[in-house]
């Protein structure tokens, strides 16, 4: 049982770590029924707070199946994932990067709509 479903785990624990918190401040505290924004913020950071704190196993169970997943990838299809990567980085990287003598033009750094 330790290996399965390891998402489906973490993400109940998870939602369970903001859904059960909600919960309580909607219905015993009156003025979050009213504020229920308020709620769900507060009920959020609770939920990042226990997760933190009690989720450590779950979530390193659904890193090592996602290691497990990553690693089963053949070796063509790892090079092709690089190879991929590589160019995206570089074609951001190029897109990024102006040249030092490209300048805009003076008229349209400085034109106001009058």
């Amino acid at each position: 049982m330790k290996n399965r479903a390891p998402f489906l785990v973490y993400t109940v624990l998870r939602l369970l770590a903001f859904l059960v918190p909600l919960a309580i401040l909607w219905f015993f505290f009156p003025i979050f029924r009213e504020f229920w924004w308020l709620a769900a913020i507060f009920a959020a950071l609770i939920g990042v707070s226990i997760s933190m704190l009690f989720l450590r196993a779950p979530l390193t169970d659904a890193s090592a199946r996602l290691v497990e997943r990553r690693g089963g990838r053949s070796e063509a299809e790892q090079a092709d994932a690089d190879a991929e990567d590589e160019a995206i980085d570089d074609a951001t990287a190029a897109d990024t990067a102006l040249p030092a003598d490209t300048a805009l033009p003076a008229d349209t750094a400085t034109r106001r709509e009058d």
